[in-house]
């Protein structure tokens, strides 16, 4: 399955994504959200879609989607784990995962606005594949890691590198901006993806292609990944986890090429959808 949410920021109602259309399955109840992932949410809704086969109701083409899920506990993500990424950047190939927390504030659809913030000069894209956990898990196996996963979504991963880099301290004060984690169009179902290892991912400012890579290049791969963030914090059903991105960051170039208001982004990921992002000024929400 694919799941959806749709409607205006805050007030998203959920649906699923079938053959190339997004339907309501409100009537279902609840929210793609940290009980539903516990609760066998996902076995459930399938059971409802399959009764009401025929019967679901097309949401209007012009509807705004939403980040597939409510807003999760934690987003981890995964710093230079492609080879050629670390590479542009000047940086030391990493012998174990560079972990770091993105702000769940920065969480907006994938089709909504990316905001440069209060004076920043050096804000950037990174497309990236998410893990979506499915069950909480605390020191898993690797053997075993994939057994914790739902699903997986699309993230374009914002990132302001002046903050994050010249700024001192953690990375995360470059990533967790608001507006800065777009995710969606959906969360694709694991058993949907034949191969996690070999999914092609994308991303383009004003048509021109930046980014080109594939999750076979991953440093450290999706269940290791899974297993080894479980050993510093425990995960819970709804987090996600974005294992990093492929070369063609505006950080990478020379000189760097960083976004400016008017600029429109367009990413996507094999079986994850695409998303879109016109970039504005600061203003304040």
């Amino acid at each position: 399955m694919k799941l959806i949410r749709y409607g205006d920021s805050g007030r998203e109602k959920i649906g699923v994504h079938i053959d190339g259309k997004n339907y309501d399955v409100s009537a279902f109840g609840g929210d793609y959200n940290e009980e539903f992932f516990t609760d066998n949410g996902l076995e459930r809704l399938e059971e409802f879609v399959k009764a009401n086969h025929g019967k679901l109701i097309e949401i209007p083409a012009d509807s705004r989607i939403g980040a597939p899920f409510a807003r999760p506990s934690k987003i981890v993500c995964i710093g230079l784990n492609y080879m050629d990424h670390a590479n542009e950047t000047g940086a030391k190939i990493p012998e174990e995962p560079i972990i770091f927390m993105k702000s769940t504030t920065a969480l907006v659809g994938p089709n909504d606005q990316v905001m440069i913030p209060r004076n920043s000069l050096k804000t950037d894209w990174e497309v990236e594949f998410c893990i979506v956990i499915g069950k909480k898990a605390s020191y898993v196996d690797e053997s075993e890691a994939l057994d914790y996963v739902c699903g997986y979504v699309l993230h374009n991963d914002v990132s302001e590198r002046e903050f994050q880099i010249e700024r001192g301290g953690t990375w995360d004060k470059g990533k967790g901006c608001d507006t800065f984690a777009p995710m969606g169009p959906y969360m694709t179902t694991s058993d949907e993806i034949p191969d996690i290892n070999n999914v092609k991912l994308w991303l383009k400012v004003n048509g021109k292609t930046y980014q080109d890579g594939n999750t076979s290049n991953l440093i450290f791969n999706v269940p290791f990944v899974v297993s080894y963030v479980s050993q510093f914090m425990t995960l819970l059903p709804g987090d996600v986890i974005s294992t990093g991105t492929p070369a063609g960051v505006g950080l990478g170039f020379n000189p760097p090429i960083y976004l400016q208001p008017g600029d429109v982004i367009e990413l996507g990921a094999d079986h994850l959808g695409e998303q879109r992002q016109e970039v504005i000024a600061f203003q304040k929400l």
